[in-house]
């Protein structure tokens, strides 16, 4: 009985092996017509004990990987015969083994709602920065300097924009550009409830969105506040769009330090505007010079070149440190072998270094001065370099600044004739209350914010022996025709009429920088014409103009922008020598 079963299968086995070699010769659009005889095959076969055909098409099903489809699209080739069988195979398979697992379908693209979800959840990611007033007073392109965040502005703040248009200062003309630049923002826009692009007057920087506030939006505050103020209708406009936008966060930047401060009271973020600091630390700042290590000789000193030119000698060295150089920085090595030099060019990890005149020494002084320190003695080198245009000196009160660049100005214009005269002007900041108008002429108005330039004429004129300047030594009358041939090279300007002047072969100096902002830096830099040299003198740590830090300032931002060009230089005095009791005080209070 057990035979019986065996030998009727093997016919069917046969039959199998027949078809299957049958489909191999014909094409692969025959394929389907196998399935009909195999599938009467394996239902003939007993469930319950499978047999070798079953075991055969199982084995089949595990090695086949290639789908039906293929053996459809295959040409009439040798290909095409080994694809038919597989074809069948498969086919047998499905009938004979139905829980058989077939292959996985590719990856689907995903769906145009997941994709507005993913943007959606991107966008919940960028924040909101409601913007105060003053931050657009500040800098007019504000709104363009929070890469892909939005921007939303309330109405309170446009109109105290409209309230500060008026006018020929400052402030009104930053308001006036606002106006200028919303207007071209909004202009042919559809829906300004969905936001304004940034980026559609070219800024490509900003990605965001400009959103306007359109309806009437109050927020929760205190009754101690009063309504009417417009600081606390920005407050009260920060929360209601916290509450419309739950998800995204929103902040308030501001100007305002008492702003910000009832901001984090009532819970609302609050940050002020960092766009405009170069600096978060002025210790950060660069100083133009740098102290070589105990051990660059070491490093450096081989394969070293020196040559001689114009007076002055040169060495080209090779090390790790020269990187760090920059162009016109002073390095200094004082040790068994002491250097004073000044870079001249770098390129890679090779820097040419220019040795310094001695301006310490009483023989090369300037109108009348030496330096008295090594800060101040790299300073001169900068003043009398006839290649450096613009420079820039910081330092303390009392370190020099004035009078150095008062000397070399003179030197340069009634010695050597580089230059046609001295220019100087400063920002008209009062240190306390403003004492009113002035009367007189432009430059009688700007005489008694020139107390500095009247100081430093009187020492330099002075007619001792330590100060004496070669034209002073007759007596009084000496010093007077001297003073009044000064005076007549000396020419006293305001900031309010610099804009459209071009100065040619001027010797500018810009006294009280650091009150000045970058954009006004700006304007004054860009008079300069043909052979013109501008000095830039301040101290960071004495700033009194309002919503400028020592990171915002004017003066910081030229030094930062200017380092590393061949024809700027600068310098940080250190020590100050106008007296042991002004020293004294500048330490201890």
């Amino acid at each position: 009985m057990r035979a019986t079963p065996a030998k009727s299968a093997r016919p069917k086995r046969g039959s199998d092996a027949v078809l299957l070699s049958s489909a191999a010769k014909r094409a692969a659009p025959a394929a389907p017509a196998v399935a009909q005889p195999l599938a009467q095959t394996a239902a003939a076969l007993p469930v319950d004990a499978p047999s070798a055909p079953a075991r055969k098409s199982a084995r089949v099903a595990k090695e086949v990987a290639a789908p039906v489809a293929v053996a459809e699209k295959t040409p009439k080739t040798k290909a095409a015969g080994k694809a038919a069988p597989a074809a069948d195979a498969q086919q047998a398979v499905a009938a004979v083994a139905p829980t058989a697992t077939a292959r996985p379908a590719a990856r689907s693209r995903p769906s145009v709602e997941t994709t507005r979800r993913a943007a959606r959840a991107h966008a919940d990611a960028k924040r909101i920065f409601v913007l105060d007033t003053n931050v657009l007073l500040h800098d007019p392109s504000s709104f363009f300097r929070f890469a892909e965040h939005d921007v939303f502005l309330p109405m309170i703040t446009l109109e105290e924009l409209d309230d500060h248009k008026k006018g020929v200062s400052e402030v009104a003309r930053n308001a006036r550009q606002v106006s200028r630049l919303l207007d071209q923002l909004v202009v042919n826009s559809e829906q300004i409830d969905d936001g304004i692009p940034l980026d559609k007057l070219g800024n490509r920087d900003a990605l965001g969105r400009l959103l306007l506030q359109t309806t009437s939006m109050t927020g929760e505050l205190p009754d101690s506040l009063p309504v009417g103020k417009a600081d606390n209708q920005i407050l009260g406009v920060v929360s209601a769009v916290k509450i419309k936008y739950p998800d995204r966060e929103v902040v308030l930047v501001s100007k305002d330090i008492n702003m910000r401060l009832k901001a984090r009271a009532l819970g609302l973020l609050a940050e002020d505007y960092f766009n405009d600091q170069v600096l978060e630390d002025s210790d950060l700042l660069y100083t133009g010079m740098l102290q070589l290590p105990d051990d660059f000789w070491d490093k450096h000193g081989k394969g070293i070149e020196s040559w001689q030119q114009s007076g002055s000698t040169f060495y080209r060295v090779t090390g790790p440190l020269c990187a760090q150089f920059a162009v016109n920085q002073f390095v200094y090595f004082e040790g068994s072998m002491p250097l004073y030099a000044q870079v001249r060019e770098v390129v890679g990890k090779t820097a040419v270094l220019q040795t310094l005149r001695d301006f310490t020494h009483n023989k090369n002084n300037v109108w009348g001065i030496t330096a008295r320190n090594r800060e101040q003695n790299f300073a001169l080198n900068l003043l009398m370099n006839p290649e450096c245009d613009f420079i820039s000196l910081l330092g303390q009160a009392g370190t020099g600044k004035t009078l150095l660049a008062l000397a070399a100005g003179l030197t340069q214009v009634l010695e050597t004739k580089r230059y046609t005269e001295i220019i100087m002007t400063r920002v008209t900041v009062p240190v306390g209350e403003d004492i009113g108008f002035l009367p007189g002429t432009e430059e009688e108005k700007m005489l008694p914010w020139m107390g500095a330039l009247e100081d430093n004429l009187d020492v330099l004129n002075m007619g001792d022996s330590e100060h004496s300047s070669g034209s002073g030594s007759g007596g009084d009358w000496g010093r007077a025709a001297t003073m009044d041939l000064i005076r007549s090279r000396i020419k006293v300007k305001s900031l309010n009429f610099m804009r459209g002047r071009t100065f040619l072969n001027k010797f500018l100096i810009i006294d009280e920088a650091q009150n000045l902002t970058p954009k006004q830096m700006k304007t004054l830099i860009t008079r300069a014409g043909p052979g013109t040299k501008v000095v830039c003198l301040g101290n960071i740590a004495q700033i009194d103009t309002p919503y400028l830090t020592e990171g915002s300032s004017g003066l910081t931002y030229v030094v930062d922008r200017f380092k590393g060009w061949a024809h700027s230089g600068h310098i940080t005095l250190q020590r100050g020598e106008r007296s042991r009791l002004a020293d004294y005080a500048a330490d201890a209070l």
